[in-house]
């Protein structure tokens, strides 16, 4: 009787070893779907383990995640999972799945912020890249704790999100902090380049990024941009206007339709309107890269005060107006006779 019964109890023991053993093999070997599909998930910074087993689960890139607790316990995996964005797939097994979330760096999103842009256009690029909304991204650029953070002297961080090509782990929420945060970041990283001392700050801060935007949207030529600066700090110098058109272009904003008029020059209402108002504009009109930066801390010596473009994207340059007006009429004359050609 005694050894039916233990045979019986064996028998149940093979049975229930040889079920967990299929199940174990099952939950390892088969993944949720075949085949797969590609999903995005996002895993936030200081996310449990156990809740980023139960989103996987809901977004159906795993089947049971009392399974994949244990796996990753018995992996030692579970403090390894990083944060970030990543494109899985239900075709995965949980143990690549795993491994994958362990190694992987997710998804990169490349931000390009070239010289010479305004805020509203690195706003829209972050847009476009799927970073955030370019109405998040303006928010947090205009945001008093985050420009205090770095200490940015003005309302917003026109001038002060450095151009460079960024790459980003997206953050779930429609959030433009974290992108606005790395250039401002960028900017004072580049800026040791510019002043490898003491920095400015404040009113003298905002000029010097303000007359560095002016050189930026002056010339495309980095040879030229000290020359350029020198002219600007003359005109300063001597008390004369800056009479500059890329200021009453960034003035006019939407309503720039490519030409610069009469009226244009001549309106007082427009803050930047550098040919009516003596000094610099309120601020920046765009984002200066590092040569315009090092041109305006470093400007060349001379006695230009006055420059017109060439046509072949350089620029002439005059000590004097009768000069200046001969090169603009000879330039204008050029110009008219390629159009009849």
């Amino acid at each position: 009787m005694l050894r039916s019964i233990i045979a019986g109890f064996l028998i149940v023991l093979c049975i229930l070893g040889g079920l967990v053993g299929y199940r174990a093999y099952e939950f390892l070997s088969v993944p949720p779907q075949t085949p797969g599909e590609t999903k995005t998930v996002f895993i936030e910074p200081g996310q449990s383990f156990d809740a980023t087993a139960a989103m996987l689960v809901a977004e159906g890139v795993l089947r049971d995640a009392e399974g994949f607790k244990l796996l990753a316990k018995v992996t030692e995996k579970s403090s390894r999972v990083k944060a970030g964005e990543f494109e899985v797939s239900t075709g995965w097994t949980p143990m690549r799945l795993l491994d994958y979330l362990t190694t992987a760096k997710g998804v990169q999103h490349k931000l390009s912020a070239p010289e010479g842009r305004t805020m509203r256009q690195i706003a829209k690029a972050a847009e476009e890249a799927g970073l955030c909304s370019a109405q998040a991204f303006l928010r947090a650029a205009s945001d008093p704790e985050l420009l205090k953070k770095y200490n940015i002297p003005a309302e917003n961080a026109e001038g002060f999100l450095f151009p460079n090509t960024y790459l980003f782990t997206r953050k779930r929420a429609d959030d433009g902090t974290y992108v606005v945060e790395a250039m401002l970041k960028e900017f004072w990283k580049q800026a040791d380049a510019v002043w490898p001392g003491d920095k400015p700050a404040g009113k003298a801060l905002l000029a010097f990024v303000t007359m560095a935007s002016i050189v930026e949207k002056e010339t495309g030529v980095d040879a030229e941009r000290p020359r350029v600066a020198g002219v600007f700090a003359n005109r300063v110098a001597k008390g004369m206007l800056l009479q500059t058109d890329p200021t009453i272009i960034y003035g006019l904003g939407e309503k720039y339709t490519g030409n610069i008029t009469r009226a244009h020059l001549e309106d007082p209402a427009n803050p930047y309107n550098t040919y009516t108002r003596p000094g610099l504009p309120p601020g920046p009109i765009c984002s200066p890269g590092l040569k315009s930066m090092q041109a305006v801390a470093n400007p060349e010596v001379h006695e230009f005060y006055y420059f017109v473009a060439n046509g072949a994207g350089e620029h002439i340059f005059s000590k004097t107006l009768d000069e200046h007006n001969n090169a603009v009429n000879k330039f204008q004359r050029k110009k008219s006779k390629e159009k009849k050609e």
